[in-house]
């Protein structure tokens, strides 16, 4: 599992995971688990898997830390 904090929070329900030395990364409401997009701030700490796909990078199962 990998850790982060929220960078930015879009009103479109995505927004960007900032990783320690590496390129902020992209998330989708759609992979939160346990927590409600609405519900999250910028500054949480989260946990994230990467996963690769067609534009990407992403971030999948994001739950606060």
């Amino acid at each position: 599992m990998n850790e982060g904090t929220i960078a930015r929070l879009t009103d479109r329900g995505f927004g960007f995971i900032a990783r320690e030395g590496e390129k902020d990364l992209f998330f989708h409401s759609n992979e939160l688990q346990g927590v409600q997009y609405s519900d999250l701030k910028v500054g949480d700490k989260v946990t994230f898997e990467v996963t690769e796909g067609p534009k990407g990078l992403s971030a999948t199962k994001v739950s606060r830390a």
